[in-house]
């Protein structure tokens, strides 16, 4: 029988841990360790992984760990990077892990570890015990809409898109909404950016699923009229001339949470060792994709087939963080464009994880009693998050106090207070279970 992680981190070590971070002098950027820290501080059980991904921007850090040596830097010279269809072939794989030729971790929807944990996104609904280990980066998707409401230029505001999916629908023509898996974060982007502008994604339009490399081709024979999903495919819309970009996500939320770096918690348990070997590779990582100076060779190696395989020129704008809309409006050094590590882009914040399931209650995904304080007290491991900060010689500025970020604050002025999420879930006009 599989043992259950325990949910008690003490508070002794949780003072112990930041109380040692707090010292860490020295930069965010750092210098070369003599030797890996997890050899110092005990031997790895395993100098292996199987780490899935998919083919998106905003798994850079894992591509970058595999590609630059920072996983072999510390120990973990067998660690295997796999591309993954969709995001449920990414589920079932980890459903399955490696011993049953499946992945053991993965970059992924920060919902999703979630939502295989609590079996409400499984095979027979049986759970899987999951382990968020860091946050992969913050903004960075964006919703396109296909080039038949060209001239409605749509942005924010949804109000005139709404009454044009309403004409499309009342002459008899099926409207749709493409996300990329139900309950993860591109679904609650595309949701509440609908919701927010009175269209309902349960009665107005069909929301449906498509994995992200589909999304333009899907666009293009006129599969639906709107998508969500991260970097290259909203830029390849536009290149392609199919469509344009109504919004970077990070203009429904500043700085929102999106992917994170999960494994199996069988995994965890197992390979501690391995584990912060694992998780300093990748943190290692954020930081070189953070760097300007790095973005046009990290373009590159998106670019490249093992990795994303898409042209280079669909990339590089948007890693520098230059947005061509597509509808005449361009902007540069975008103040909402993927962070890696800058602004806490690394920590897994519990309030951000605590957003996304009462998101996910309100859309019907889980229950209106689910016990989602309980559930992530056993998932989000940023005490782990914490012990390789330190090790790396983090910069304190670098660690956040609190697990929580505070209140936030999102484009139509909902106000969501981790504090009391009943509070904010109440506040919301159109949902699953009025």
């Amino acid at each position: 029988m599989r043992k259950k992680i325990s949910s008690s981190h003490s508070p002794e070590r949780r003072h112990f841990l930041k109380s040692s971070a707090a010292v860490v002098g020295g930069s965010a950027v750092l210098s070369s360790l003599p030797m890996s820290w997890a050899f110092a501080n005990g031997a790895l059980e395993t100098t292996s992984a199987k780490l899935g991904f998919i083919a998106l921007t905003d798994a850079a850090p894992l591509f970058v760990a595999d590609e630059k040596g920072f996983f072999a830097k510390h120990g973990m010279t067998d660690v295997e990077v796999l591309k993954q269809s969709s995001w449920g072939t990414t589920r079932d794989n980890l459903v399955l892990g490696s011993q049953r030729n499946g992945i053991d971790g993965a970059h992924i929807l920060t919902p999703m570890p979630y939502l295989i944990a609590s079996g409400a996104m499984t095979p027979n609904n049986i759970p899987v015990p999951m382990s968020i280990l860091a946050r992969l980066n913050l903004n960075g998707q964006c919703i396109s809409v296909g080039d038949e409401y060209a001239d409605l230029k749509v942005g924010l505001d949804t109000r005139e898109f709404a009454q044009a999916l309403a004409e499309k629908r009342s002459g008899g023509s099926e409207v749709s909404a493409a996300m990329t898996f139900p309950g993860g974060t591109h679904d609650m982007w595309i949701r509440y950016w609908m919701a927010a502008g009175g269209i309902d994604p349960n009665r107005d339009i069909s929301t449906i699923t498509i994995p992200p490399a589909q999304m333009v081709a899907n666009m293009r024979v006129g599969s639906m009229d709107t998508f969500c999903v991260c970097e290259p495919w909203n830029q390849q819309l536009i290149n392609q001339g199919i469509g344009y970009t109504a919004n970077t996500t990070g203009e429904l939320w500043n700085d929102h949470p999106e992917k994170a770096f999960a494994m199996r918690s069988d995994y965890v348990e197992a390979h501690p060792n391995a584990t912060k070997a694992l998780l300093m590779a990748i943190m290692e990582a954020q930081m070189w994709c953070e760097d300007p100076a790095n973005h046009e060779e990290m373009a590159q190696i998106c670019s490249r087939r093992r990795w994303i395989h898409a042209p280079y020129a669909d990339l590089i704008d948007r890693i520098q963080g230059n947005f061509d809309y597509g509808t005449g409006r361009v902007v540069e050094n975008h103040p909402h464009m993927m962070r890696y590590w800058d602004k806490h882009a690394s920590y897994p914040f519990k309030s951000h994880d605590l957003w996304f399931l009462t998101e996910n209650k309100r859309w019907g995904y889980l229950p209106q009693d689910f016990d989602s304080a309980a559930l992530i007290e056993q998932v989000n491991r940023e005490d782990l998050w914490r012990e390789a900060a330190h090790a790396l010689g983090v910069a304190s500025a670098d660690i956040p106090d609190s697990t929580s970020r505070g209140v936030e604050t999102l484009f139509d002025g909902k106000v969501f207070d981790p504090e009391n999420p009943q509070a904010y879930l109440d506040s919301l006009e159109i949902k699953a279970l009025a």
